[in-house]
């Protein structure tokens, strides 16, 4: 990655206590977001995506680990100076309709974050309100809608502009349009796009939508039970995994157009998910390509080429023994020449 990222995350590691024990949601991870670029964290449901994003801000407190966002080291802030610096850091929700208040017009949604990080008069948060209204492709008309009275798409628009309209640097999309049709998707992903070039956004996506990834990421990460198991260039993750644990989300990723014969099988995975946290490789237990030797001792991210890197003491035998799965396939006008 870039050598002075806008966000640096070393060794975070977040833990809840349940009826059946201790939960590791987060072990030990490290991540990097270059400034004015996209790193898309995909994953299974329970991977803990969700957990790390709210950690990266603080929203929720980590057990360890060091967060750095454009040089300030978040542990170090005191109430006040984590109030200033929400400013810059913002999320968008995976629900919409949920995040927004329900008795609150939409111009008044849109107010309060200048309310609470500028000192802009009343007056003078009109101008904003509408200029963020128009370039999340919303009418003036929408300034005195509830949230009830627009559609899962529209609502998300707005949660997108609250989100953005104090100029942050740092935006984590936690799951934007999980809750959202296909069209309505692709609308909301060509909006971000748009968004961050316009307003020189930093963006971390959670998202288990791959197909979706591809088109508006830089980078990708791959989580599994806690972990970072992968991690580097999208074209590199999407055409050439290096973790069977890849290979196997990138096989069920949908295919518009029927692949060929002998890439056409899916990797199903097998077997218990295991335990975050304890020793050894936590996908060993559904792994096809797994021996007894990986329980004994933990993978570590280690280099496939490049700054691709993968989590896997059988990194040389992924292409021969996982090759023939089949693969996301993008559309050739999408693929950099």
């Amino acid at each position: 990655m870039g050598h002075d990222p806008l966000v640096r995350v070393r060794g975070m590691t977040k833990t809840f206590r349940s009826p059946q024990g201790r939960v590791v949601a987060v072990d030990g991870v490290d991540l990097e977001v270059d400034v004015g670029r996209t790193l898309a964290l995909v994953g299974e449901s329970g991977s803990g995506k969700s957990t790390l994003g709210r950690c990266l801000l603080r929203l929720i407190e980590p057990d360890e680990g060091e967060v750095v966002i454009d040089g300030q080291l978040l542990r170090e802030l005191g109430r006040r100076d984590l109030r200033r610096f929400r400013r810059n850091a913002q999320m968008v929700f995976q629900d919409p309709f949920g995040s927004l208040n329900p008795r609150m017009r939409v111009r008044d949604i849109l107010a309060e974050p200048l309310m609470l990080h500028t000192d802009l008069s009343r007056q003078a948060r009109r101008a904003p309100v509408a200029e963020f209204l128009r370039r999340v492709h919303l009418d003036a008309g929408y300034e005195r809608r509830f949230p009830s009275e627009l559609s899962g798409g529209e609502q998300q628009r707005v949660a997108i502009a609250r989100a953005v309209i104090t100029r942050p640097k740092l935006v984590v999309l936690d799951e934007p349009t999980s809750a959202l049709d296909a069209r309505v998707r692709k609308g909301i992903y060509e909006l971000l796009a748009e968004l961050q070039r316009e307003l020189g956004l930093t963006y971390l996506l959670i998202s288990h939508d791959l197909a979706s990834v591809w088109g508006v990421s830089d980078r990708v990460a791959v989580m599994y039970l806690g972990r970072i198991v992968e991690a580097g260039p999208k074209e590199s993750i999407f055409l050439e995994p290096g973790h069977p644990y890849t290979v196997a989300l990138m096989s069920a990723v949908p295919q518009i157009t029927p692949p060929d014969a002998e890439r056409a099988r899916r990797l199903v995975l097998q077997g218990e998910i295991g335990a975050a946290g304890g020793r050894g490789c936590t996908f060993f237990s559904r792994c096809p390509l797994g021996v007894q030797s990986c329980t004994d001792e933990r993978p570590e991210l280690m280099q496939v080429s490049g700054t691709h890197r993968a989590a896997c003491f059988r990194l040389d035998d992924v292409p021969e023994k996982l090759g023939g799965y089949r693969s996301f396939r993008p559309k050739p006008e999408e693929v950099p020449k």
